[in-house]
């Protein structure tokens, strides 16, 4: 009771969409890919768990995709957010779910993992942005919508071409296929895409699962790890900022194969250094000892990559939190760390990725605008899209 609805293959969901496959289970719903029996397409059916407080994210997500779907109407922009299709209710043998209908494609995720450590060609990673900066900027301005997850695995690629319809509903389980696989000087990578395909393919905003008014955050845990702005980590107010710091994240990803930021549990905190860390994430009473050391010791893995790729955070963004002398000492350095290595971006794309000074200067002189440690000083989705980077 209050869990997911056991979906069974060839099960119709409102006299209308049959049910062929899963695509995918999260922590608060399964996606499905379906049959619309009326319009003869597949959709992609998000059946969200039944506990109450997942009917209320539910009912959430569903007026931010009624917003979106009503701007789209005023602004063009809107074409770059997954469009919401229909929702409606279901009562199944664990209580009443909520069913949201998406357009569908694979996920940039899907994508990058064909090119492995050498990051998706740069003029696709350009174009890409665009839309998606296109996209974050529709839902700050029109929408005053925060996404709160923007990350390759929430942005579905998308192919106007009929020869790029393969992309779409039948790619399924994309870390155990190969038929997206891209042909290129590298060598034969699949029988999929040729390269020169890579420009027709466009971009979606998807999965507003997490997202919160910009007048309204309904939660203080936002962001996927990797991903997540400094104001987040730290637990101090966030707002629109913080999606643009997540697709600075998503564009060195992009364009190295490589994580910006990858955190680890235990690189800098152990369970046996003697001490207990206040409660600076989350109540001791809520999860096991372990887990909360675990999950103190991964942002503070965290922190400590931000401060070795961006410099000492300025005092007063470290201790504009009311339990930051628990994490930083007076000026601002971390506590108990002292094996930081500090490195710059410059050096990263330079010699671990040797990228040519042509290439890192401007790539840089986008990036780091959108990592400003101070939200108000970070650039803003329409400011990066007037960077000259993007357009060269």
């Amino acid at each position: 009771t209050g869990g997911h609805h056991p979906v069974r293959e060839g099960e119709v969901f409102n006299t209308r969409y049959q049910a062929l496959c899963k695509l995918g289970c999260g922590a608060f719903a399964t996606v499905w890919l379906c049959q619309d029996m009326r319009r003869k397409k597949h959709v992609a059916v998000k059946v969200l768990k039944s506990r109450e407080g997942f009917a209320e994210a539910a009912q959430d997500e569903v007026a931010l995709l009624r917003c979106v779907s009503s701007m789209k109407k005023k602004d063009r922009a809107g074409e770059n957010i997954v469009c919401l299709l229909d929702d409606f209710r279901m009562i199944g043998e664990n209580g009443f779910h909520i069913l949201l209908l998406k357009a569908l494609g694979p996920s940039l995720r899907c994508l990058m993992g064909n090119y492995a450590a050498q990051g998706l060609p740069l003029p696709f990673v350009k174009k890409s942005l665009q839309q998606v900066l296109a996209g974050l900027h529709f839902l700050h301005k029109r929408c005053r919508i925060i996404h709160a997850d923007i990350k390759p695995e929430n942005i579905l690629l998308y192919g106007r071409d009929k020869s790029l319809q393969r992309l779409l509903p039948d790619m399924l389980d994309c870390g155990q296929r190969t038929d997206l696989g891209l042909k290129g000087p590298g060598g034969d990578l699949g029988n999929g895409l040729e390269e020169s395909d890579l420009m027709s393919i466009e971009v979606k905003i998807a999965d507003l699962g997490s997202a919160c008014w910009t007048y309204k955050p309904f939660s203080k845990e936002i962001q996927t790890q990797p991903y997540r702005a400094l104001e987040v980590l730290l637990g101090l107010d966030y707002g629109t900022p913080a999606d643009i710091w997540s697709t600075g994240c998503l564009a060195f990803e992009m364009a190295t194969g490589e994580c910006l930021f990858d955190p680890q549990p235990g690189k800098y905190f152990s369970r046996d250094d003697g001490r207990t860390p206040s409660a600076l994430f989350i109540s001791l009473t809520e999860v096991s000892q372990p887990l909360y050391l675990d999950v103190f010791s991964l942002r503070l893995d965290h922190v400590a990559r931000i401060i070795e790729l961006l410099g000492r955070i300025p005092p007063q963004i470290a201790f504009s939190w009311n339990k930051s002398t628990k994490f930083f000492s007076r000026p601002g350095a971390l506590l108990r760390v002292s094996r930081l290595s500090p490195r710059s971006l410059h050096s990263i794309l330079a010699e671990r990725h040797h990228w040519t000074k042509d290439d890192v200067t401007p790539f840089t002189s986008f990036l780091l605008p959108a990592l400003q440690y101070a939200p108000d000083r970070r650039a803003t989705a329409a400011q990066c899209l007037q960077h000259a980077w993007l357009s060269a």
